[in-house]
């Protein structure tokens, strides 16, 4: 329920109940919250147990459309792309490229053939770089 609320949040809004309602009736306003939040949970919970005894398997038809719904919430444009497109290898936005099994990684005869290619690049320093290290960035050229 207070998933998006931090504890500096928290900290916040007790140090304005102190303020608003004063040290003699913050502990009593705070048992009355209590109260009423588990008195909504139950009425919460009974509903759904009430409802789950009365359409007994027709719930979980009722449930199914809300979790696709939910996981439907969940998909990021980039997950989207992996799921369908990449078939979930999400190797192209990690630039992890050494998995096994990926079929990406050069190996054998292929890392032969491709180091013996010549560069394409027209700057000598980048095709002195290591296999993981970034070439220097030039500001004038971005």
């Amino acid at each position: 329920m207070f998933a998006n609320i931090g504890w500096g949040e928290m900290l916040v809004l007790l140090i304005a109940a102190l303020v608003v309602l004063g040290p003699e009736r913050l502990p009593g306003a705070v048992t009355w919250v209590t109260k009423l939040l588990r008195q909504v949970r139950d009425y919460a919970s009974g509903a759904s147990a009430q409802l789950k005894n009365e359409l007994g398997t027709d719930f979980d038809d009722l449930r199914k459309p809300l979790a696709d719904l939910n996981q439907l919430r969940k998909m990021t444009p980039r997950a989207v792309v992996t799921k369908h497109l990449l078939d979930g290898d999400d190797s192209i936005f990690t630039g992890n490229f050494d998995k096994p099994g990926g079929g990406t990684a050069a190996t054998g005869s292929q890392s032969a053939s491709l180091s013996s290619r010549p560069s394409l690049s027209k700057d000598p320093a980048r095709d002195s770089l290591a296999g993981n290290e970034r070439p220097p960035i030039d500001p004038d050229a971005t």
